[in-house]
């Protein structure tokens, strides 16, 4: 019998390699960019401080994503760190005079969600030095982020966080983000719009701004207007609420 092919999320295939991190906070702050876009394969090569997983300002700037932290593997060469890999890319903001295929960060994400096979790594360098030529040297592509010319520098945990994004945003593509920000009410029912615009012509024509003999365009153009809002049901009942006092008030001054 033959088993289908399962496809891998790029959650679950795509590993963060730090090179000589130098700062314990930025290794906290990168953990914590990680985990904001569902990733958790974090690898450092040769920190600075070979306890910095559980260094207090590594913790603190993980915030809470200290498991991403506690979970990180620590080795002393980059071969080890890509075992288990078959793709690797690496970031870089100096110019080299020979370096791999560049592609820009949302090429790379496009490319990684397309081809499933790959189980890939991004690799950064040190805060000091960046990368090596030859760590550059074993990565199938280099990324470059298109930042401002003048002022290209860009924190370790702000880069991640950036490459991050653009791989949760190729996976995810078009799907509405499960989020509670915001606000969405139940949509208004065709009949519910009908209701409330009978009633709204109806405190027009009390009020003299709509001649119930010669009303030309201006329901047709009010619910032209209206359908751009995509109402809600309780912004309907608003409406209808507006409309029944001005009848109540016009009929009061009778």
């Amino acid at each position: 019998m033959n088993l289908p092919n399962i496809v891998m999320p790029i959650f679950s295939r795509l590993r963060f390699i730090l090179v000589e991190t130098y700062h314990p906070g930025n290794v906290g702050s990168v953990a914590r960019a990680m985990k904001t876009m569902g990733f958790s394969d974090l690898v450092l090569v040769n920190p600075h401080n070979p306890q910095v997983t559980s260094h207090d300002e590594a913790l603190a700037f993980a915030s809470s994503a200290d498991d991403v932290l506690a979970n990180a593997r620590i080795v002393t060469s980059l071969d080890e760190a890509l075992e288990g890999c078959n793709f690797a890319a690496a970031l870089s903001a100096r110019p080299r005079v020979f370096s791999p295929p560049v592609l820009t960060a949302r090429a790379l994400a496009g490319r990684l969600v397309a081809e499933p096979e790959l189980n890939a790594a991004l690799i950064f360098g040190s805060e000091r030095f960046g990368l090596p030529n030859e760590a550059i040297e074993k990565c199938n592509v280099l990324i470059t982020i298109p930042a401002n010319p003048d002022y290209s520098s860009l924190n370790l945990a702000q880069a991640v966080q950036l490459l991050a994004y653009e791989c949760r945003q190729a996976e995810l593509g078009d799907r509405p983000p499960e989020t509670d920000v915001g606000f969405r009410g139940k949509a208004a029912s065709v009949e519910q719009i009908d209701g409330m615009f009978a009633h709204l012509e109806q405190a027009l024509i009390a009020l003299g701004f709509l001649h119930a003999d010669n009303p030309k365009k201006l329901m047709p153009r009010l619910r032209r207007l209206f359908s751009r809002a995509d109402l809600e049901a309780e912004e309907v009942n608003i409406l209808r609420g507006i409309a029944k006092q001005i009848l109540w008030k016009h009929k009061e001054g009778d």
